[in-house]
């Protein structure tokens, strides 16, 4: 009978919990730093059951396994955009979209366009134009767009979404003209004899905003669904959504709830005043639904975009003399917020541009943290893009983390100097700098005010050139991440800033099985080859979300 029970324990011991997948034949930068390239992987019950060589994964097999045969394909983990929006990206999906315009007259025949296809009197909307790409960098004015379009009111939203272009119409709907007073933290364009230009800066952007018909809960569930689907398709296995309503983040939690939600969303809560005080009574809430939604952060703002001159700079731009931008947050709220924030156990995101809005954020970050002592708040700064020098190894010594997105210095390498002058250009996009003092840097896109595929941050990390691979040698190249930075800046580095790094970030035994497959080595092949990379699939929980074409993605196969 002993010997009966120690053969019996001997094949329990030896016969392994069998995986419901395995990949084989593969490249797995795992992101590991104990085992940084693997041939394979297996996966139980949606995590990491094992990672190393292919016969010794082969070994988890069973009758039910799928083997996945990568084709010799390079896999990463799961990327994840450190700062996003997803809802918006659904609705500027349905919008006129007006990314890559070269002119204003080019935003205004594609608005002509939609105009044909909509009954009169419908409300237009479209975002991504950039004065910055044209000919003339000034702000437009209304008029050619009110000439061309009179019959629908037209709200067309800049790439930052930090200023919009109403056309008549839609100023006399909101009742804006010259008797309208500049808010608190916004800016009306105006001519010179102080009629509104139709240029409607940061906070000044709510009074046209407010008579905008809001979509219904069926449009935002579907613009919802189709901004999953695109992330997927470009690799992202989650995000962090940068300032969401209650009623949104309600929304997410219905669609987690019902397993429609693929994608991991560590959603930031709005600066509202009843939904701060909702969660915040709630308590932190993590890896809920299976781990697709985090609630425990607050997104705050402390100016707005360096683009639209809102970003608060501590002397005037270089080209507006007159101008230093606005706040949008005072001190106080900041340190209000920060300071509730860490008695009730949540992080604070805010967004901080220039010099003068990081150098608040970091005061007031600094003031919170006197009051309420707090070990591993990871207290982040959003974009943190230009940085007086002193202000540099503030990040560090206060544990703060600056959250940037490092393709917006190849977006604004063109224009940004005439804005901050040279000096202060050599604090800006300034990732190199930042690691050197001990801080981490999550990369990401801002999407929809950037493109949703993330080897374009990747790319623009390690090479500061554009996607033309201009200028060569890149953009001030001594603030460049190596790859190996790169890569964790898109998945460990992200998780740690979420919160997450115990459940995600690497292929790591026990965490989930988020990985992507591409079709070249992103670690090894010549910069300018980077951005030909295509992502043959991407999986969540070992579940495939994405998979590019039958005869181009891994195959796979029951065995």
């Amino acid at each position: 009978m002993i010997s009966a029970l120690l053969i019996f324990s001997q094949l329990a011991i030896s016969t392994p919990p069998r995986a419901d997948l395995i990949l084989t034949n593969a490249r797995i930068y795992t992101v590991n730093d104990g085992h940084p390239i693997a041939g394979a992987l297996a996966v139980r019950d949606g995590l990491v059951q094992f990672v190393g060589s292919e016969r010794e994964a082969l070994a988890f097999r069973g009758p039910k396994t799928r083997i996945v045969d990568g084709g010799g394909h390079v896999v990463i983990p799961g990327m994840v955009d450190a700062h996003a929006h997803l809802l918006n990206l659904g609705f500027t999906l349905r919008q006129v979209s007006l990314v890559g315009t070269k002119s204003y007259d080019e935003v205004v025949a594609r608005v002509v366009a939609r105009a044909r296809e909509v009954p009169a009197g419908q409300w237009i909307e479209g975002r991504g134009w950039d004065q910055n790409q044209w000919g003339d960098t000034r702000f437009p004015t209304h008029d050619a767009l009110s000439r061309a379009v009179p019959g629908h009111p037209v709200v067309l939203t800049r790439v930052d979404g930090h200023a919009l272009l109403a056309n008549a119409a839609a100023m006399r709907a909101a009742g804006v003209g010259a008797g309208t007073r500049d808010p608190e933290g916004g800016r009306i364009e105006r001519t010179a004899s102080g009629e509104p230009t139709g240029v409607f800066v940061d906070r000044a952007k709510g009074l046209v905003e407010r008579v905008v018909p809001p979509p219904s809960k069926e449009e935002a569930r579907r613009a919802t669904l189709e901004a999953i689907k695109e992330a997927n398709r470009w690799g992202l296995a989650g995000v962090h959504d940068a300032g969401e309503s209650r009623q949104t983040i309600d929304l997410f939690e219905e669609l987690a709830r019902a397993g429609t939600f693929d994608l991991r969303v560590y959603v930031m809560v709005a600066d509202d005043s009843a939904a701060v005080a909702h969660y915040f009574a709630r308590g932190p809430q993590s890896a809920l639904y299976g781990g697709k939604l985090w609630i425990r952060s607050i997104k705050l703002y402390a100016d707005g975009a360096l683009g639209s001159r809102g970003a608060a700079l501590l002397d005037p731009y270089s080209d507006d003399p007159k101008n230093s931008g606005l706040l949008l947050s005072t001190p106080a709220h900041l340190r209000d917020v920060a300071t509730r924030a860490l008695r009730a156990g949540f992080q604070v995101n805010t967004h901080a541009i220039g010099d003068r809005g990081n150098r608040i954020v970091l005061d007031a970050y600094e003031a919170a943290l006197t009051d309420v002592p707090t070990a591993d708040h990871r207290f982040r700064v959003e974009h943190a893009q230009v940085l007086h020098h002193d202000d540099i190894p503030r990040f560090a010594k206060l544990g703060v983390i600056p959250s940037m997105q490092t393709v917006h210095q190849t977006s604004d390498m063109y224009w940004a100097p005439n804005r901050l002058g040279y000096a202060r250009t050599l604090g800006a996009y300034a990732w190199r700098s930042l690691l050197q003092t001990g801080a981490i840097v999550p990369n990401g896109s801002d999407f929809p005010v950037e493109a949703v595929n993330p080897l374009l941050s990747f790319h623009s990390a390690v090479s500061r050139e554009d996607a033309s691979n201009w200028p060569p040698g890149g953009w001030f190249p001594g603030e460049r991440m190596t790859r190996e930075e790169a890569l964790k800046s898109m998945t460990v580095w992200p998780a740690y800033a979420a919160f997450q790094e115990s459940v995600t970030g690497s292929l790591s035994v026990g965490k989930y099985a988020d990985f992507v497959v591409l079709d070249r080595d992103i670690m090894t092949v010549p910069p300018e080859e980077i951005l030909g990379t295509q992502v043959l699939a991407t999986y969540i929980a070992g579940k495939a979300v994405f998979v590019r074409t039958a005869d181009s993605a891994p195959r796979i196969t029951a065995r």
